[in-house]
């Protein structure tokens, strides 16, 4: 059995040594676990592939579904676990401290907490509002007994708000705030990536599997990005594949679809205990 205390030390060293990791993003037990079997050495959660597993839309499930799917993840694999816990639900900093306290409870290495507002007029918080709800999730975080990693996003270009500038000085302003690890989903651009990465002196977080942007692992490494994720990329390529199939039974009634599924025996294989 690893420990949790293990699973924040192997995270902490992931981010720490040469090179760039990937941290793949899984949605369920399941697909945690088949991550695992891939070899991949570090998990990620993604909350629109969960909320899509569930029939909802994203940022409809609240912070008790979210984390009970972030534990099933925890106890399916032996991988450390960091959750996308959006806004860490609140933009108060006793809610944040909250929510980072029972993500540690729930037994993940780490969580990303975005800086939205989820105002269609004004999306992004304040950047001194942000800056102290960082602050209230490294605080959290630090409480823990074992090492907890605090993933800061600036939803700039998620947003429609494509200002690098402003990236920059949100991410400066949340690395001061204590934050691990910063990361702005949505940068297609090498120079604008690079930009970031010397920008900062903490570990960055890179998004692929969007479109837009193409590079490979040891693209991104050699331009200083040290953790590369894919989001909802993996669980949208699942439901993908359903929805080729179901349309090819739907209005072509043919069933070819079967020669591309994995084989019930190799799956069997994976998931015995």
């Amino acid at each position: 059995m690893v420990t949790q205390a293990e699973k924040g030390s192997k995270f902490q060293e992931l981010h720490a040594r040469a090179g760039a990791f990937i941290l793949a993003n899984a949605w369920d037990a399941g697909s945690a676990r088949l991550l695992e079997h891939c070899g991949f050495e570090a998990i990620a959660t993604t909350s629109a592939g969960f909320a899509f597993s569930i029939g909802e839309a994203d940022r409809i499930p609240g912070r008790d579904s979210v984390l009970a799917n972030a534990a099933d993840i925890v106890r399916a694999t032996s991988l450390p676990v960091s959750a996308d816990l959006k806004n860490a639900f609140g933009t108060e900093e006793r809610a944040v401290f909250e929510t980072i306290t029972l993500a540690g409870a729930a037994g993940l290495a780490g969580a990303s907490l975005e800086d939205v507002s989820y105002d269609p007029g004004a999306p992004l918080l304040p950047l001194e509002r942000a800056r102290e709800l960082v602050r209230a999730a490294v605080e959290a975080a630090r409480a823990h007994p074992f090492p907890f990693l605090v993933t800061a996003r600036a939803e700039n270009y998620l947003v429609g708000r494509a200002d690098l500038a402003d990236v920059i000085q949100r991410l400066q302003a949340y690395q001061e705030a204590g934050a691990d690890v910063l990361y702005a989903p949505g940068l297609t651009r090498e120079d604008d990536i690079r930009t970031v990465v010397r920008s900062v002196d903490r570990p960055v977080n890179v998004v692929m599997g969007l479109s837009g942007a193409a590079f490979s692992l040891a693209e991104l490494s050699r331009m200083g990005v040290k953790r590369v994720s894919v989001g909802s990329a993996l669980a949208r390529r699942a439901y993908g594949a359903l929805l080729d199939a179901a349309q090819e039974m739907r209005e072509e009634g043919t069933f070819t679809f079967g020669k591309d599924a994995a084989p019930f025996a190799v799956l069997e294989r994976i998931f015995a205990r």
